[in-house]
């Protein structure tokens, strides 16, 4: 169903079972997979690819330019797979040419109230962001992710597969997978508090894995070595899984450096 008061361009390309709300904008280069719902009032600016079963929530913004001094009308785009949620007020910026021109989400993410992911991020599938949580541009957030509330995180900040960060952070320097963090400002003490075990149980991380990983978390980020010799020593002493392998090569090609 599209509502008469809808504005369509003439050239966005809507799937079959596409519903959309009163006054809701879609606008020119757009396509929309099938079963998607577009709310009322919702904005889908232009430059936007995205695949079935989305829900875009009244108020949202997607592929409007980004908010970026650099951008001079380049075309760019926001590419978004299947099954994500984009609720009131979120607004999801195009990409840039400095950034690789596409701001990207995954499957089954979830958008709440107010958040902002800003030009050239890469947000994987099944990431929460909690209300008025806000990416900067070029931001990389893996899988399984979860982001609290009202946090900031900080330009091409790298932020962990199932890690989960406390509401009200501030977070400048990549997040590691798998950890629970919370960044105030200034930091006193350490900004990692350990794993993430409900969220790894949640996804049934094996009893092998999570040993594994919580012996790589005590070596890396509580043994007072220098990091270098810490991950050295990671990967001599822990079983080669695929999880602890992720986890040292995260820390290792970290550019930005990481929480601790």
């Amino acid at each position: 169903m599209i509502h008469p008061t809808a504005v369509i361009d003439p050239g966005a390309v809507l799937g079959n079972g596409v519903t959309v709300g009163p006054y809701a904008v879609i606008g020119q280069k757009v396509t929309i997979g099938e079963g998607t719902t577009v709310g009322s009032h919702a904005v889908i600016e232009s430059h936007v690819r995205m695949g079935k079963g989305n829900h875009i929530h009244s108020f949202a913004s997607i592929g409007a330019i980004p908010q970026d001094l650099k951008f001079r009308g380049e075309e760019s785009w926001v590419e978004m797979g299947d099954g994500n949620i984009i609720r009131e007020f979120a607004t999801v910026n195009r990409g840039t040419s400095g950034g690789g021109g596409v701001t990207r989400i995954g499957n089954n993410t979830l958008v709440m109230a107010y958040c902002h992911i800003a030009h050239d991020c890469v947000v994987g599938s099944r990431v929460i962001m909690a209300n008025a949580a806000t990416l900067a541009g070029h931001i990389t957030i893996e899988d399984g992710a979860i982001i609290g509330g009202m946090t900031g995180v900080h330009q091409f900040v790298r932020i962990g597969e199932h890690c989960i960060i406390g509401g009200m952070s501030a977070v400048a320097q990549d997040v590691p997978p798998y950890v629970t963090a919370v960044v105030s400002r200034p930091q006193r003490g350490y900004a990692l508090y350990g794993l993430n075990l409900i969220g790894l149980r949640r996804n049934r991380f094996s009893p092998e894995t999570v040993a594994a990983l919580k012996q790589a978390f005590k070596i890396i980020f509580r043994a007072e070595v220098p990091l270098k010799d810490a991950l050295a020593r990671a990967e001599a002493e822990l079983p080669p899984l695929p999880e602890v392998k992720h986890l040292i090569a995260f820390v290792r090609e970290s550019k930005r450096g990481v929480l601790r």
